[in-house]
């Protein structure tokens, strides 16, 4: 389906702008958008992106891979970037959403499920919840909070769900958690919390880390080292997974339950602090105009540069002002679009 549903995708208008096709680009902007040709926002955008290209066209002219990696490394707004990448993906995979889908069988064992049977169709329900969430996330709430506020709810609620096995597993004595042990009632009832608990924090992994480490490899990168810095995160990305799902089992063998959830906890508190310190806003930005904000000093970046880049934006931003009312206020924007042109 995945192959099939490729084939309408429109190919991105600043990849045929740096193939010479400005025609097609347009169309394609003008689909994406769904506004007229004509329209300021779209000419604006056509116009940041035509200027961006020439500007990297310029700065990486004769530049070979080898530069662009060390272009990647050595410069502090790029090394930033990649790493908002790498510590995504390295907090995201160790906050234990992965480990807990993979060995989802095993823990709701331990969570009072007995039949092999039963154990498998509430790890089925806990891949539809993260699978519903996923999208739920991606189309309703993501755009609409904000990329920091979306992340910090999902972390958070990851975080107090994670917390509350532990506690559970940590207080039951594990003689009652054996297979084919009976619990009480209160413990019947504080298990059943603990695997609602399971699927809430699969929301939480989806509104947060899943939806955070994937949008933030995409928009933050100039145009001429994303497919450089989005490969190595990827990378990654596959090798910390391969080192998380082997580890896993040792962790629960030496760590025994409840202390695997209380390391998972942890990491997530790790990563509410690092989200506060250094992840910035980027949801509403054009990718033009994320330069601006990665050539703020690093202390500042993650905490004060959605508002000290307030005022910095790419025409397109600029002819977004107002667009809300554009049946309205037409006039101003096409005197806009003039203006921006001239100047």
């Amino acid at each position: 389906m995945l192959f099939l549903l490729s084939w309408s995708v429109p190919e991105t208008p600043r990849w045929l702008i740096m193939k010479g096709k400005d025609a097609q680009a347009l169309k394609n902007l003008c689909r994406l958008r769904q506004l007229p040709e004509s329209h300021p926002f779209v000419q604006n955008e056509l116009l940041d992106v035509k200027e961006q290209l020439e500007r990297e066209k310029e700065a990486t002219m004769g530049a070979s891979r080898l530069g662009k990696l060390r272009e990647l490394i050595m410069i502090p707004a790029n090394r930033y970037r990649f790493m908002l990448g790498i510590m995504s993906q390295l907090l995201g995979q160790w906050s234990g959403a992965s480990a807990i889908t993979i060995y989802a069988v095993e823990f709701f064992g331990v969570l009072g499920k007995t039949g092999q049977s039963e154990k498998l169709f509430a790890t089925c329900i806990l891949g539809v919840v993260k699978l519903c969430s996923a999208y739920f996330c991606a189309f309703f709430l993501i755009d609409f909070l904000g990329r920091r506020r979306s992340l910090y709810a999902g972390i958070l609620l990851q975080t107090i769900s994670i917390l509350y096995v532990a506690i559970y597993l940590a207080i039951v004595p594990p003689s009652t958690l054996e297979e084919g042990s009976a619990l009480s009632q209160s413990q019947k009832k504080a298990a059943t919390g603990a695997i609602a608990a399971i699927y809430l924090s699969g929301f939480g992994w989806a509104m947060g880390w899943n939806s955070f480490q994937y949008l933030v490899n995409a928009e933050v990168y100039p145009i001429r080292l994303r497919a450089l810095g989005s490969s190595l995160v990827m990378c990654f990305h596959f090798v910390n997974q391969f080192g998380n799902t082997k580890a896993v089992p040792t962790m629960l063998l030496k760590m025994n339950t409840y202390g695997f959830f209380l390391f998972c906890t942890s990491v997530c508190v790790i990563g509410v602090t690092w989200v506060w310190f250094f992840v910035p806003e980027t949801a509403g930005k054009s990718l033009e105009s994320m330069d601006a904000l990665f050539s703020l000093p690093w202390y500042q970046i993650g905490r004060h540069g959605q508002r000290l880049t307030q005022g910095i934006g790419s025409h397109a931003e600029a002819a977004h002002v107002g667009d809300v009312d554009e049946k309205k206020d037409l006039g101003v924007e096409e005197q806009r679009f003039e203006h921006a042109t001239k100047v």
